[in-house]
């Protein structure tokens, strides 16, 4: 998980601005379940009366109340509260600001709920209760209400209180309807005003959110595409090639989509929920317990799918590399596949790594399955748990019908903040095996990097000097190659033959350090190539590879691949001398003509003549080309290797070759068996002294061929 976290720190502005957003939502989204409390409690069943304590007070509800009061509440109502308007004959409150009205409110409801329950018993007519007659005072009917309203909560005395302040406002002839429909029409405003801040910040935090998830996924796609390219042969195979387009697509998703999530949903349930259990703590109803066991039973289903879900999304991960892999396999294959009848196989084949695949996916989909309808039985179960034990109270007289809203309103808040985080939960865990999935890219050290202080300035000389090389790979137990000592000069061309498996490849894959040699050392110009700069090394070669690869783009883009600044003339030029240039010209729109990705448009010859001019294009000062003639016939390997022969005669040139009328004229051919060199000279020395070698040249030629070579006819 710590992974996901670490991609947003460079975006701790917008997950500050989001945070931000979040709180004024929620601080919204919470304001309004108290609204409609209001609107409730107030708007309708108090006629739009907000506070226990009149504005405007007759002159016998002053003195009724001044009759239940304190020696020092009455020097307070006496002097503080009210003022007499003479003009209407009766009493105004002194001040109408809300934190005094909330403070006298606090202070003085209850003396006013125990007069309105005193008055709201007169019957027969009467105006007052004759207190004398009842033998009772003041404090002792107010002690004795007082108890009955113990029972009772906050907002039930402060209703009473209310409706004695609605008959007040009537006695002093102020117009209740106005009123409550001024109430009405004003908290509708705040509510809708609260709504429309509530939406545009949830508009701005999506905005946010998927503006940081995709720049989270263009970094990842960017630094696990800018790892791969400097890894080395090494890394790649540690890593397959599926396996990485699935890291670098599949995996960078899931984390772009639960980003999202996270700063949507999981930053703003927390806030929901810690705010909705501030706001229902005002509501004294007793049902506090109804929430806890309503998140109780959340964490219980989260705990329970976490158990059983979890170990099956990083076998998900994997189940999906190998469908990549298998899928790519097929569809790179399907000429083999058709050649040889294999379909059905390779259909099993796939079948079985989708059928492993969808079985662990229906598996996890049902466990979600499962817990949506779970999460919404507890929701909904709890609303009804509240209606009823709310509605009991309501019977007794101890809750509103606005609190007990606001309350269920308030607890479905709580609700939805667990079930976000619980959503949530369930794609956190795949998402955090993909997160840890490309950060083993990320933290791969690559085996082949820059040394400090590595040269930077090219070689004056091209001369290149394997020096008693040894080599295996990585993970591999024995040399490959074995005690190769030799020097390629400028001017000379040295070619490389040997069974295959021998390790020709690999031998001139060393050059431009696509492994490192295990012991001994390679130089050019006498400096080793360990400590050239990656790109002065590879600068000096033009590299044509034993499988031809063209990239998608047209024909001028491939030659002047590496040589971006390649004129059209010398595009030309290195097309000519590969001998491509027939087939160019004969297509519709020449050197624009289309390559289709891996260039499956083209011949295997065509290709590997176009890999050869993108070498040459590049006018280097070693070439190296890995059994690049093998496609090509007769005639075009002879007339290409007269015309190449000519362009790199200040050059050194290594050939990797199985035909061994491609290497006659070669200044020094390496024989190699088994990684090990068995011989080294010209054709004509090797013929008389590496037995092996006069095998395979007697073995590829006619006899006559074979005489005419060693007489000094052969050609090259």
């Amino acid at each position: 998980m710590r992974n996901i976290f670490r991609n947003l720190k460079k975006y701790w502005y917008f997950v500050l601005m989001i945070l931000v957003l979040l709180i004024v939502q929620a601080y919204c989204d919470l304001s309004l379940p108290d609204y409609t409390s209001k609107l409730i409690d107030v708007g309708i069943a108090n006629s739009g009366i907000e506070h226990a304590l009149p504005d405007y007070l007759s002159k016998s509800g002053f003195m009724e109340i001044e009759l239940f009061l304190t020696d020092k509440e009455k020097d307070v109502w006496e002097n503080n509260v009210y003022t007499y308007d003479e003009g209407n004959g009766y009493y105004r409150l002194s001040s109408v600001d809300e934190e005094f009205w909330n403070s006298m409110d606090e202070q003085f409801s209850q003396v006013i709920a125990i007069v309105y329950m005193m008055t709201s018993q007169r019957n027969s007519g009467l105006e007052g209760v004759d207190m004398a007659a009842m033998n009772f005072s003041a404090e002792d009917i107010r002690s004795m209400f007082a108890k009955q309203l113990e029972v009772m909560g906050d907002s039930i005395i402060n209703s009473m209180a209310k409706q004695f302040a609605r008959e007040q406002y009537e006695l002093c002839g102020i117009d209740m309807e106005k009123m409550q429909t001024d109430y009405l029409w004003t908290t509708g405003r705040k509510m809708l005003g609260m709504a429309s801040i509530m939406a545009v910040a949830a508009i701005l935090v999506g905005f946010l959110a998927s503006r940081t998830a995709a720049g989270v996924g263009r970094d990842l796609r960017g630094r696990v595409f800018q790892k791969v390219i400097g890894f080395s042969n090494a890394e790649l195979d540690k890593f397959s090639t599926a396996s990485l387009i699935t890291r670098s697509t599949n995996d960078v998703q899931q984390i772009q989509m639960v980003t999202v999530m996270l700063l949507r949903m999981v930053l703003y349930a927390p806030i929901l929920a810690i705010g909705g259990i501030i706001n229902i703590r005002h509501y004294n109803s007793g049902m506090n317990w109804i929430i806890i066991l309503a998140v109780a039973l959340i964490i219980c289903v989260i705990a329970v799918l976490m158990v059983v879900a979890m170990p099956k999304f990083k076998s998900m991960q994997i189940l999906v590399d190998k469908v990549n892999l298998v899928a790519r396999e097929i569809l790179t294959g399907i000429p083999v596949i058709r050649a040889f009848s294999r379909e059905k196989k390779e259909e099993e084949r796939f079948d079985e790594a989708n059928s492993n695949l969808t079985k662990v996916m229906l598996f996890t989909n049902r466990a979600m399955t499962f817990m949506m309808p779970a999460l919404m039985l507890i929701m909904n179960g709890t609303s009804v748990l509240i209606v009823w034990t709310a509605a009991h109270k309501i019977d007794e007289g101890v809750l509103e019908v606005g609190a007990m809203t606001a309350f269920i309103t308030y607890s479905m808040l709580i609700v939805m903040g667990f079930l976000m985080l619980t959503m949530v939960s369930i794609m956190l865990p795949r998402a955090g095996v993909a997160a840890d999935r490309i950060q083993e890219v990320l933290d791969t050290e690559m085996a082949i990097v820059d040394k400090d202080g590595a040269v930077t300035e090219a070689p004056a000389d091209a001369t290149v000097r394997f020096d008693h090389v040894n080599f295996k790979y990585p993970d591999g137990g024995n040399n490959v190659l074995t005690d190769i000592d030799f020097v390629a000069r400028p001017g000379q061309t040295t070619a490389i033959i040997g069974s295959t498996g021998c390790g020709k490849s690999t031998l001139v894959k060393l050059i431009p350090r696509f492994f490192d040699v295990t012991d001994g050392s390679i130089s050019i110009g006498g400096i080793n190539v360990k400590d050239l700069s990656l790109d002065i090394l590879r600068g000096q070669i033009g590299y044509v590879p034993q499988k031809a690869i063209l990239f998608s783009g047209d024909i001028n883009s491939n030659i002047s691949y590496g040589a971006p600044n390649a004129t059209e003339q010398d595009i030309v030029e290195a097309a000519s001398i590969a001998q491509a240039t027939e087939f160019i010209e004969e297509k519709a729109d020449k050197y624009e003509s289309a390559i289709a990705q891996g260039g499956t448009n083209v011949s295997g010859g065509q290709k590997q003549r176009l890999s050869i001019a993108r070498a040459i294009a590049r006018h280097p000062k070693i070439y190296i080309f890995d059994d690049s003639f093998s496609a090509l016939d007769f005639k075009t390997d002879t007339a290409l290797r007269k015309a190449l022969s000519e362009k790199t005669k200040d050059a050194t040139v290594i050939i990797v070759a199985q035909r061994v009328s491609t290497i006659l004229n070669a200044d020094q051919i390496i024989v190699l068996e088994e990684g090990r060199m068995i011989g080294k000279g010209t054709h004509k020395e090797l013929v008389a002294s590496c037995e092996e070698y006069k095998l395979i040249a007697q073995s590829q030629l006619s006899e006559a061929e074979f005489l005419a070579s060693i007489q000094g006819k052969g050609e090259c």
